[in-house]
């Protein structure tokens, strides 16, 4: 259960114990979340030792009365709307006007509950007040996600972008000014350094794209029944020219043919365009991808194994780091962002709770092994 801390403020030590007793035996709970929420309380009965609690231990509920010795509520409440205390706040008096209502709803009051009240009384104010304590805070966690990942998105991609748009336009220059001779032939090597680097940009936005749909857009995603021989065809499809051009053979293998599974389609092409581009980009020319898709009792396994250029066993620990790439005299020339595998790590164990690990042998090729669990509709099916 989730234990949410209840500062109760008032001068009736009655009013204090009631509210306490009450709360002890009561729990808050919704369709909509995991766990009920529970109260732990604090009790003061001025304004003054109100503020000092709320500095030193903090609170999400207080219950607030306004006439007290010393400060009183409404001070208290203005106190903590203008410390901007993330707490909600209801006010508990038999006081309560019009103009005391306006003035303690202007500073951030939740509600009013007048004295006397009922133990049910309390405990419909209290739900009332949790639900929107935990929807004002969960809206506030995605806004400061969603800023997070943009200010991320933007920061990495005015880096990354830099250096080859830098090197573009130098090429450009040259070749405007005919630096190199008077024929085109003079400018095939900048040509194809620049037809690079455009690959590299295309590839790191793509990715990035990836990246933040996947963090900002989980929780749209619907799982459905779908045939994931088919997002595979659909991969080497989009991925095929790049293999024509190493003379890479790309086959897969299914078993059964038709493969059905709970998945959402978008993310299963994140996974299979990641692999197997991968294993086309690593491969060696005239080299094969194999892409072997099996539907086992509780999971479905993809297999994707290619006969490139492989690593060392200590490299394999860094491949699911973001923006990190192996380099090597063998990768050098070979452009990327360093983000597939580490957006295909994301979506196999954060979307699927299945797992991801990797095999490889310098000089002889890696074998990348994906197993997504089955949901118990499907099992049952």
């Amino acid at each position: 259960m989730a234990k949410l801390k209840v500062l109760i403020v008032d001068d009736e030590p009655g009013i204090c114990s009631g509210i306490s007793r009450i709360l002890s035996n009561f729990s808050v709970s919704f369709p909509f979340l995991e766990e009920d929420f529970t109260f732990e309380t604090m009790e003061t009965g001025t304004g003054e030792e109100a503020v000092e609690i709320l500095d030193v231990q903090g609170a999400d509920i207080v219950l607030l009365d306004n006439k007290l010795p010393g400060i009183y509520g409404i001070d208290v409440l203005e106190y903590i709307n203008k410390k901007q205390m993330d707490c909600n706040v209801m006010m508990i008096t038999s006081y309560a006007s019009l103009d005391l209502a306006i003035k303690a709803t202007n500073n951030g009051a939740y509600n009013f509950v007048p004295k006397p009240f009922t133990p049910q009384e309390l405990k419909t104010s209290m739900e009332g007040i949790t639900k929107n304590l935990y929807l004002r805070r969960m809206t506030s966690k995605l806004n400061n996600q969603e800023k997070q990942i943009r200010n991320k998105f933007l920061a990495v991609l005015s880096h990354e972008l830099k250096l080859p748009l830098s090197a573009i336009e130098g090429y450009l220059r040259v070749m405007k000014d005919k630096l190199a001779g008077d024929k085109i032939e003079d400018y095939d090597e900048m040509i194809n350094r620049s037809l690079e680097r455009m690959k590299g940009i295309r590839s790191l936005i793509t990715d990035l794209l990836d990246l933040t749909k996947i963090e900002s857009d989980r929780q749209n995603k619907v799982k459905r029944k779908i045939d994931i021989t088919d997002i595979a065809a659909t991969s080497c499809d989009v991925i095929s020219p790049m293999a024509i051009q190493k003379n890479v053979r790309i086959t897969i293998e299914a078993e059964p043919k038709q493969l059905y599974f709970f998945a959402e389609p978008e993310t299963m092409e994140i996974i299979f365009n990641n692999l197997i581009s991968n294993a086309v980009k690593y491969n060696r020319d005239n080299g094969e991808v194999r892409c072997v898709i099996s539907g086992l009792p509780d999971y479905v396994e993809i297999i994707v194994a290619d006969t490139g250029i492989g690593m060392h066993e200590d490299d394999i620990p860094k491949l699911f780091q973001e923006f990190v790439r192996i380099k090597n005299e063998k990768t050098v020339k070979i452009t990327g962002s360093g983000l597939g595998l580490s957006i295909t790590k994301k979506v196999v164990e954060e979307f699927y709770n299945g797992t991801i690990s990797v095999k490889s042998v310098p000089d002889e090729g890696t074998t990348f092994t994906v197993r997504l669990p089955k949901i118990d509709e499907e099992i049952q099916h």
